[in-house]
């Protein structure tokens, strides 16, 4: 084995490496840049320090457009930086959930992830990478603000530019190299056995093998599976097609990972996975349908023609029906988490069975900690995603097979147990309008108007109308949060506008775009009796004094959202 030299080599700072909700987002030319991937690679084994010398790391992304470069930066730095072991996805696949679960299991550092999520991909589209710590979650804020003051003064890269990488990923197998006088090992594994095996300990595979292939008592319930050309197409046609007996022309689709995902949106929502919705609409054989986003970590809940579930609403029917998944029979149901802007349906859940009940800002890091603790077995977000302590990541594909596991034990289709659902607890009506790649400055003055207004001494009590229904602030702030665990405090999460029936409105503006400014603006009521009312019916009124608040229309120029959720 011949001895491979580093180098360092001489590179200046990016002033736009800040991380956001989750890793580090850009237009794949800004990766593309000399050096852009390169320094925030080596910024985040900087904010690292000594715990990378020795370290196993997992490395692996959705397959997006780019990813291969990244890989192979990736290998490189990691080489010359100490690094022991990289552990890699075959062709760099690897879902979001699989790096948490294989994370935790091989008990590693940690794990980057190349993805930009539900972004689009593509040369002409976004790129990312984000930094999952040894619990197999998302690095927390003060991992995130070591990395960007990291960015911020760096002005070495550590390299091996002799070290051949570009066909290691392409096969199984492990490679070992000399880089320093030191072994340096790179093992290239498939991505999907760790996870299926989770999977199978998490549910009863059998049971849910006779739901989708029928028994003599009960016939096929078919589904339709999207993965919308992501990175889950590898994981559906392993769990779905290969174990519970689905058809492959029938029940899955979009199952091949393209790096520009075939020019879709690969977000799971109404908007973006409308080809779906549209297939069940004209199909009514179809009982069932779920799409997954491309990296794997969000999922959309559809019934029978096209029968919508919110994100909000799958959370708190997951909730109540836990008993119905043999991990949570095995190891109890500790409590339950949802993030700020999702609506309350959950709360009312875990009022009933008597379980601890956590309010979380927005990003899944912030479930982690409580997970760790033991006070935390299920949580989820109005974006679509859902996930329990298995791993420290939201996981589509669990939610999912979770549902399945539902609809299985209950022997109902999904609106019959939503509708069960709202007898019982009553319902929290839902929206979101999303207002993407606004002018930044204009956004800005925007939430800082709001702040304003909140913080003005008639606001509280103030009463608003429209379409003939009135409201009335009960309590109005911008949320902050303090960790129960380790003390640490989240501010400026999102601006609340409470009223005094338990109905909200919240603004906040995302981080997880790669340009300009996305506005997100959640609207929510709850109704205990007229359950079955059209939701933008119910929520019109609301969504009027929302806009008349934010005077959205006047700082930004948009009549009308990029997507409505």
């Amino acid at each position: 084995m011949s001895v491979l030299q580093s180098v360092i080599v001489e590179t200046s700072p990016f002033d736009d490496q800040k991380p956001g909700t989750s890793g580090l987002r850009k237009k794949v030319k800004v990766f593309m840049q000399k050096n852009y991937t390169e320094n925030f690679i080596q910024s985040i084994f900087n904010a690292l320090g000594d715990k990378l010398k020795g370290a196993t790391l997992v490395v692996g992304g959705d397959g997006r457009y780019f990813s291969k470069p990244a890989i192979n930066t990736i290998i490189r730095i990691a080489s010359a930086n100490e690094v022991s072991k990289l552990i890699i996805g075959k062709l760099g696949i690897f879902s979001t959930p699989a790096v948490s679960a294989i994370i935790r299991e091989q008990q590693v550092l940690g794990g980057i992830v190349l993805t930009a999520s539900h972004n689009p991909g593509g040369i002409r589209n976004d790129f990312g990478i984000k930094y999952n710590i040894e619990n197999g979650g998302p690095a927390p804020d003060n991992i995130t603000n070591k990395i960007f003051e990291q960015t911020k003064q760096i002005t070495q890269i550590k390299t091996t530019p002799t070290l051949e990488t570009d066909r290691i990923i392409d096969i199984l197998g492990t490679s070992k190299f000399n880089v320093d006088g030191r072994e340096f090992t790179v093992e290239i594994i498939d991505s999907t056995i760790n996870y299926v095996n989770l999977m199978k300990q998490i549910f009863d595979f059998n049971k849910l093998r006779a739901l989708i292939r029928g028994t003599e008592d009960r016939p096929p319930f078919n589904i339709l599976l999207d993965s919308m050309n992501g990175v889950t197409g590898v994981y559906v046609r392993n769990i779905f097609v290969e174990e519970l007996g689905a058809s492959p022309d029938n029940n899955v689709r979009r199952v091949v990972p393209l790096d520009n995902f075939g020019e879709i949106h690969p977000d799971p929502n109404l908007t973006y996975a409308k080809d779906l919705v549209d297939k069940l609409k004209e199909n009514s054989t179809y009982d069932f349908g779920a799409a997954f986003d491309g990296d794997g970590d969000r999922n959309m809940i559809l019934g029978k023609n096209a029968f919508f579930v919110t994100p909000s609403d799958s959370l708190a029917v997951l909730a109540n029906n836990l008993e119905c998944i043999p991990y949570f029979q095995k190891n109890g149901v500790h409590g339950f988490a949802r993030s700020m802007p999702t609506a309350a349906a959950v709360d009312r859940v875990a009022a009933k069975l008597g379980k601890e009940m956590f309010e979380v800002p927005t990003g899944w890091k912030y479930f982690g900690n409580l997970m760790d603790a033991g006070r935390l077995s299920l949580c989820g977000e109005e974006s679509f995603g859902t996930g329990s302590d298995h791993i420290r990541e939201k996981d589509g594909l669990w939610a999912v097979l979770a549902w399945l596991s539902v609809i299985e034990a209950k022997n109902m289709g999904v609106e019959d147990i939503l509708k069960e659902h709202w007898t019982i607890y009553g319902r929290n009506y839902f929206t979101r309008y999303d207002y993407e790649e606004c002018e930044t400055e204009g956004a800005n003055q925007m939430m800082q108007r709001l702040e304003q207004l909140i913080a003005s001494a008639d606001f509280v009590g103030k009463s608003f109308t429209a379409s003939g229904k009135t409201y009335t602030v009960a309590k109005a702030d911008n949320f902050s949060y303090v960790d129960p665990i380790d003390n640490s405090v989240a501010k400026n999460q999102g601006i609340r506008v409470l009223f005094e029936d338990g109905s909200r409105l919240i603004y906040r503006l995302s981080g997880t775009g790669s340009s300009g400014a996305t506005i997100r603006v959640y609207i929510e009521c709850y109704e205990k009796e007229n359950v079955l009312t059209d939701a933008q019916v119910m929520l019109k009124p609301l969504v009027e004094i929302g806009l008349d608040i934010s005077q959205l229309k006047k700082f930004t120029g948009r009549e009308e959202p990029t997507v409505i959720t």
